[in-house]
């Protein structure tokens, strides 16, 4: 917008007198400057005001002695006076007759036809006229605007151009615009403006004279603009209008910065907006330009970083131009990174004589005071070159070099420079292209390794630029590319892209030149350890260093010595070390542990890493004839793993990654302290509710001691109100206060099983013991397990151990019988027995990789196949399969009601009388039934027993399929089945082997298989449930062609009940049910036939019934079979009972179906 360079644009002190309308300050302007605001200032003086006040009144005849000498005044008056209501009617019109026609410029109702060019009407025409000229522009301009569909045009018109009339021009504007804010919004009028010559100007003006509307009409020039103001005409004037607007309103300036960048438009507008203004700051302060392009880059929106990356791309595709934004922005980067550039700095390369006068000469020093401007720039440069692709000049290079390689003094803040500056160096290594270049950045890593240990203790900083040095030697050496990437963008604090091909210069520099394998190796030893080690600390350490020559085993390969560390010996940590480090650790004992603890998770770390890599090792250690000692069991259970883990998952922030390395390590070598129902039990140990119970304690300390505790228990039965609130109080203290009541708590609980306890003391000490099992699961386990054995084990003092307790965890169930009617007790069993069978599965498997390999070497079989291994592995898997399922077994033994709770059952104890409303007694010797028993119905202690078993039972069903298919196919008592199938939600995975159990040889197996099905029937009437049963008819009705008659009878007694739950479940099975009873019948009365016996033409009765079933009084049969079964039955031989039955099965079915309908 070279065309309006000449015109004179509001002055900023114009503009805000505008704005706060300061008469004072507007009376003290010039007359040119007093003419631009003439439209506005008239209107004030003439309109009605709505403010009333004496001041205004008084402000109001200032501006009228103001205009009074003014002659362009009275021209304005006179475009005042015109009828404003008629004018827009008009207008409206034509806008209407310009829709009907397209658009063209034809038919006007504004205007009549000219008879001179515009210009000339326009001096020669009356106010309304001009207005009426003016408006007819205006509107022609905005609907070619509309129609253009956003590409750009410049609109020639002769009313907007001519010099002459411009001031005139501008006035008219600004009344239409006035009076006419509902035909003209001044959005819309702004962008039109932006397609005539001299529409900056005009813009200007028309918004100095509504000051309220500056930031309206900004921002919908910036929400209409374009993504890349620079590529197009369009663009850049929209661009340069916006400065202007900018220039007359400067405190706005970083408010329309703002507004581009949300936008995402015109962004060389807001880096023009930095360039105009250019703040007093101090000289050290990093610059605006710095901070604003810093903050776009290295910013967390994505959107932005891509959008201005894209601004920097496509302004180099154009030449350099002194007019482009971008090369203006350049241009101020490298002014400003030249003025930092320590004095003398040059390409000159100093010989090894100068490098001694260096300090006294002042050459290449980093003022203090530029260090931090310098750290900006340089991460500004690298985030420009990285992230929007930026090609640096000759002359930006060189002075980026110069920078790079200075040297800073010794502070905080130098130490980050220098760090930056060498990863600067890696990352764009095409900046070193000349060997005189090169040299001079060889002689600065010099003088890095050289200054390091100086500018640590002179800054006092834990974390140098010469750990990073020696750690990106060691990845040179290591070819570790990556992770010298990965070093460099971690460092810079950016993503940026890095070919490995582009570090192959520095490699070559760095292990031939400054850094051989032998002297990082060497160098490494003299690092100091870093004092009060933490994730808090930034930076690269020594850790990380002295880490990765440990894995490369450099010290080894050099014969370096490592001074008194472990591994100059190479030999682990004693396990009296070990426990030094955890003494008085979870109120064991009242002496304090010294070590914190991060040091004694480290040490919790390096014993489980170090007993994995032992058993991953076990082939090479064989090969070897070397067998390292692993640590005894009897250490492990000294160090309480779950009360650390406990506290490292609320310290994670501090630790880094050693809280989930831990969690791997533990889950893979001791699953039985990662079970879910733990990690769910410790949420409500710890959440909100407790917290506040908590808060009822008013001392940290319990006012109970363990002997009162002991006492108490001794007297339950007198006293147990007592005892109950001593176990109140102790569920207010926290798991780790809790800790040292745990011994007197566990060997307390065979009191518990003697008649007449409180139901609530139970409770209370299962909560109690289920807070103990967060800190301290395996002690407690063992504890608790010595104290429920027998009266008669205890008597003999036999105590088991953790290692007892791994090699055969069905020791748990061997305990007390009474416990299995005590559900409290019995929901901790269950408990300890899933955790000890996980743990029995990592023990074995642990036990056959540490012994397999040094067995096999033993026996000279390292060179053969790997039979014997395959043996052993197949003999552990049957051996844990056989210890599930008698776990299992047993469990499902405890379900069974004993005979005097079958008599209370109702006699009998049939299939369904585990499914009926039971009332417990004594029985399995337990505890009699006191009131709480009273109510009967399923609140039973036996029903209880009975769920907790059902769902332990499902969690290993759907853990392993294979126990719940081992389990079924040994079978158990028919019974249970109807309190398995309800009760454990996992067994619809029977229906995916009960056909192989169906072609088991044995007949009682497939008894028990149709047996299960029927219920599963039942439970789960699924297609697959209808496929299941049709095969078991089926299969009924091979096996009556194959039995021996007293087979038969053996097979169809108990399963004929089964084909009613089939055809109540699955109606469409009636049919073939019906004809294989009938086939049964057959078979069986011919049998009674030919020993010439009188029997009920059963046949044919079997027949009418299938026929027409709905004909029978059913009630009537059912009586007269009953009462036939009972007088005819007692001494009837087998084929005549399985008619009988087979008889009785009919009228069951029948009745089904027909109670159905």
């Amino acid at each position: 917008m070279a065309d309006s360079v000449s015109l004179q644009f509001v002055s900023p002190y114009a503009f805000e007198a505008m704005q706060k309308v300061d008469v004072a300050r507007l009376a003290a302007l010039s007359d040119p400057e007093l003419r631009l605001l003439l439209p506005c200032l008239v209107r004030m003086a003439l309109c009605a005001p709505a403010d009333q006040s004496n001041a205004w009144a008084q402000d109001k005849k200032l501006i009228l002695r103001l205009l009074s000498g003014v002659e362009a005044v009275n021209s304005i008056v006179a475009l005042l006076s015109v009828d404003f209501h008629a004018l827009e009617q008009d207008a409206r019109k034509e806008q209407q007759l310009r829709h009907k026609a397209g658009g063209s410029n034809g038919e006007s109702i504004l205007v009549s036809q000219l008879q001179h060019g515009l210009t000339l009407e326009f001096e020669h025409s009356d106010p309304l006229r001009r207005l009426r000229l003016a408006l007819s522009e205006l509107l022609a301009i905005m609907n070619k605007l509309a129609d253009s569909n956003g590409e750009f045009f410049l609109k020639s018109s002769e009313l907007f151009e001519s010099p002459v009339y411009l001031e005139e021009v501008a006035d008219v504007l600004c009344i239409l615009q006035a009076e006419l804010p509902s035909l003209l919004p001044i959005t819309e009028v702004a962008e039109a403006l932006l397609h005539v010559r001299n529409g900056e100007w005009f813009l200007c003006l028309l918004v100095a004279n509504v000051p309220d509307s500056f930031s309206e009409v900004c921002r919908g020039l910036i929400k209409n603009g374009e993504r890349q103001d620079e590529e197009s005409v369009g663009g850049r004037r929209r661009t340069e209008a916006l400065r202007q607007l900018c220039q007359m309103n400067p405190s706005q300036a970083l408010n329309i910065r703002a507004m581009v960048v949300e936008e995402c438009h015109l962004p060389g507008l807001g880096v023009a907006l930095i360039l105009d203004y250019k703040p007093d700051t101090a000289d050290e302060a990093v610059s605006p330009l710095v901070s604003y392009v810093s903050g776009l880059l290295l910013g967390t929106n994505g959107k932005v970083r891509t959008w201005f990356s894209m601004f920097i791309r496509n302004g180099q595709q154009r030449k350099r131009e002194s007019s482009s934004v971008l090369w203006q922005m350049r241009r101020q980067l490298l002014l400003e990174l030249v003025a930092i550039l320590p004095r003398s700095r040059s390409t000159h390369v100093p010989n090894d004589s100068d490098m001694d006068s260096e300090s006294s000469s002042g050459y290449s020093g980093l003022r203090e005071e530029h260090v931090v401007k310098a750290s900006a720039l340089l991460r500004l440069y690298c985030a420009l070159m990285g992230i929007a692709g930026l090609r640096p000049t000759d002359e930006e290079a060189e002075q980026l070099l110069q920078l790079m390689t200075s040297r800073p003094p010794a502070t905080p803040a130098g130490v980050r420079f220098v760090s930056l500056s060498f990863c600067k160096l890696l990352a764009f290594s095409t900046l070193v292209s000349t060997p005189e270049q090169e040299q001079l950045m060889v002689m600065w890593l010099s003088w890095m390794i050289k200054e390091e240990e100086y500018f640590e203790s002179a800054a006092g900083v834990s974390a140098s630029f010469g750990e990073m040095l020696l750690l990106v030697a060691m990845y040179f050496h290591s070819n570790q590319l990556s992770a010298i990437i990965e070093l460099v963008c971690s460092t810079l604090g950016m993503k940026i892209a890095i070919k490995p091909s582009s570090l192959s210069k520095m490699k070559t520099i760095f292990t031939q030149e400054i850094f051989t394998e032998q002297v990082v190796t060497a160098h490494a030893v003299r690092v100091a350890v870093t004092n009060n080690l933490s994730a808090n600390i930034t930076g690269f350490l020594p850790i990380h260093c002295i880490y990765q020559l440990l894995r490369s085993r450099a010290f080894t390969k050099h014969k370096v010595s490592i001074k008194t560390n472990p591994e100059a010996t190479n030999q682990p940590i004693t396990e009296q070390e070990i426990l030094n480090v955890f003494q008085g650790l979870a109120g064991v004992g009242k002496v304090r542990s010294q070590y914190t603890i991060t040091t004694q998770l480290l040490i919790l770390y390096y014993i489980l890493s170090y007993e994995e890599a032992l058993l991953a090792n076990t082939k090479t250690l064989a090969l070897m004839q070397k067998k390292p000692k692993s640590y005894s069991p009897a250490l492990m259970d000294q160090i309480p793993i779950k009360h650390l883990i406990r506290q490292a998952q609320g310290l994670q922030q501090e630790l880094g990654g050693l809280h989930s390395a831990l969690l791997r390590l533990l889950a893979t070598n001791y699953p039985h302290l990662c079970m879910v129902e733990d990690w769910i039990s410790e949420e409500e140990v710890t959440g909100t509710l407790p917290l506040l119970r908590k808060m009822l304690l008013t001392s940290s300390s319990c006012k109970y001691s363990q002997t009162q505790l002991r006492e108490a228990f001794q007297n339950v039965l007198s006293g147990g109100p007592r005892l109950l609130r001593i176990l109140e109080h102790l569920t207010l203290l926290s798991a780790g206060d809790l800790i040292p009541y745990a011994e007197a708590l566990t060997a307390s609980m065979g009191l518990l099983l003697e008649d007449g306890v409180s139901r609530r003391i139970l409770q209370t000490v299962s909560k109690l013991w289920m807070v103990l099992n967060t800190v301290m699961p395996r002690k407690l386990w063992v504890m608790t397990v010595n104290a429920l054995q027998p009266s008669v084990k205890l008597l003999r003092q036999q105590k088991y151990t953790q290692n007892d307790l791994m090699v055969d965890p069905l020791i748990v169930l061997r305990c007390d019988s009474r416990v299995f009617r005590c559900p409290p007790l019995m929901d901790i069993t269950l408990h300890m027995l899933n955790g000890y069978l996980l743990a029995s599965k990592a023990y074995l498997n642990a036990h056959l990789k540490e012994t397999a390999e040094f067995e096999r070497s033993n026996l000279g079989l390292s060179g053969q196949p790997d039979t014997p291994e395959v043996t052993r592995e197949e003999l552990k898997n049957a051996l844990l399969a056989a210890q599930d399922s008698a776990a299992v077994q047993i469990l499902l033994e405890v379900c069974l009601p004993s005979p005097q709770e079958e008599l209370q059952l109702g006699g009998g104890g049939g299939a369904d009388s585990l499914l009926r409303s039971v009332q417990s007694a004594p029985g399995i010797p337990m505890r009699k039934q006191g009131e709480r028993e009273a109510e009967g119905g399923l609140l039973s202690d036996l029903r209880e027993v009975q769920c907790l078993i059902c769902c332990l039972l499902h969690q290993m069903f759907i853990a392993d399929p294979n126990i719940a298919k081992l389990v079924h196919f040994q079978g158990y008592p028919q019974a249970l089945l109807p309190l398995t199938v309800a009760g454990i939600p996992s067994m619809h995975i029977c229906l995916d082997f009960i056909p192989e159990l169906l072609t088991q040889p044995q007949l009682e197996k497939q008894i028990f298989a149709i047996q299960l099905l029927s219920h599963l029937c039942t439970q789960y009437a699924l297609p697959k449930s209808l496929s299941v049963a049709r095969l078991a008819i089926s299969v009924m009705g091979t096996l009556l062609t194959v039995l021996t008659r007293a087979k038969r009878f053996a097979f169809f007694m108990p399963t004929l009940p089964c084909l009613v739950s089939f055809c109540k479940a699955f109606p469409p099975l009636f049919d073939d049910v019906m004809s294989l009873l009938v086939q049964v019948g057959q078979v069986s009365a011919a049998d009674v036939t030919t020993k010439a016996r009188d029997i009920d033409p059963l046949i044919a009765r079997l027949q009418y019934l299938r026929q027409k079933p709905q004909e029978i009084p059913l009630s009537e049969s059912k009586c007269s079979l009953r009462k036939r079964s009972a007088e005819d039955l007692g001494g009837a031989d087998p084929d005549v009972q399985l008619c009988y039955h087979i008889e009785a099965t009919f009228m069951d079915i029948i009745s089904s179906s027909t109670q159905a309908l």
